[in-house]
């Protein structure tokens, strides 16, 4: 529950940012491309955002992979609507095509009254949908996002040149995935991952809040313990599937330093992922990583705002534009590193 009202509250922050609109009727009445396009016989839907008047020049390809759970991309509420990207993507349009890719099955645009708990998309019986729940999974958004790079990579207006994959919370999982296995990858941009796994960030809240026992914990240890029973389960319901709490839970920081593309890892001081960003961040010191830096946000959490000693959220206070000016700023700094890559 902490995570799914952590999660909605940011929602109502990236409401403010957003105009308002009468009717919703498709992507481009929202300012975004929408290209529809297929893989493995699955609807695969993508949405662009490129600065206005600029659609048709040709700019690097920025791909962000969003965070857990079956929501819609865009998320009305009457006549407003809460921010496709976690960010104002306008500096960075300046850069770059911006482009995000749907959850598998779910539809891109609903509005909040036909939503569940925390913005999820459900069937009637109020679960994860089973399509959905069929393809949540590692393996396959990595396929999946390879296919949308070539692709995108195929269109006119994107310079092959550069490739920057991004993600945030699991989304930086999955970047981090796409970067390992597709050589096309310029830079990655790692923000607010745990490179030791989803159960790690499960069993860290709970360590947290949990008082006299260690019950919150031990129930995670007895659904680990499930999980590696059956590892290839899909027993969707209300959460994470066997097969997808398994593959996202693999630790990350093998393949992360094996990149040698520069990489920007971004994190909140205090988000329960922290202290493995920062063994993470040893690791490379201890081996002399030197393509690999870390923006740490000092006081913030997960989602970058501040958090007190409690472990209290103060969400007036939006970050989120500020560490994307920081990718920003990174990005132009990679340019002679992705020069010679080019001619090497």
């Amino acid at each position: 529950m902490y995570f799914l009202r952590k999660t909605f509250l940011l929602l109502i922050i990236l409401s403010k940012y957003m105009p308002s609109y009468t009717q919703v009727k498709t992507p481009e009445d929202f300012g975004y491309r929408y290209i529809k396009t297929r893989f493995n016989g699955d609807p695969v839907d993508l949405l662009i955002q490129s600065k206005k008047g600029e659609e048709t020049i040709k700019k690097p390809l920025f791909l962000f992979f969003q965070g857990s759970q079956p929501q819609p991309l865009i998320k009305t509420d009457g006549n407003n609507t809460y921010g496709v990207f976690p960010f104002n993507p306008d500096s960075l349009a300046e850069y770059c095509h911006l482009a995000i890719i749907g959850k598998p099955y779910i539809p891109v645009i609903a509005d909040k009254k036909d939503l569940g708990e925390n913005m999820m998309y459900l069937d009637s019986a109020g679960n994860i949908p089973l399509k959905y729940a069929e393809r949540n999974l590692l393996s396959y958004y990595t396929k999946r996002a390879n296919a949308v790079i070539r692709y995108l990579q195929s269109q006119s207006f994107i310079d092959t040149k550069t490739l920057i994959v991004a993600g945030h919370s699991e989304g930086s999982t999955i970047a981090a995935g796409v970067a390992f296995t597709n050589k096309k990858v310029t830079c990655l941009i790692y923000s607010g991952g745990n490179p030791m796994g989803r159960m790690m960030s499960m069993i860290g809240p709970a360590r947290f809040f949990e008082k006299d026992t260690a019950s919150l914990t031990d129930d995670l240890f007895q659904r680990w313990e499930q999980v590696n029973a059956e590892p290839e389960k899909i027993n969707y319901g209300k959460g994470d599937t066997n097969k997808s709490l398994a593959e996202f839970s693999v630790s990350m920081l093998p393949r992360l330093l094996a990149l040698n593309i520069p990489v920007l890892v971004s994190y909140g001081s205090k988000d329960w992922c922290a202290p493995f960003n920062d063994y993470f961040h040893t690791e490379c010191i201890r081996l002399k990583k030197r393509n690999i830096v870390f923006n740490t946000y000092i006081g913030t959490g997960h989602n970058y705002f501040p958090v007190n000693a409690t472990g209290n959220i103060n969400y007036e206070v939006f970050n989120w534009d500020k560490v994307a000016d920081d990718w920003l700023k990174w990005l132009k700094k990679q340019e002679h590193v992705i020069q010679n890559r080019i001619r090497n």
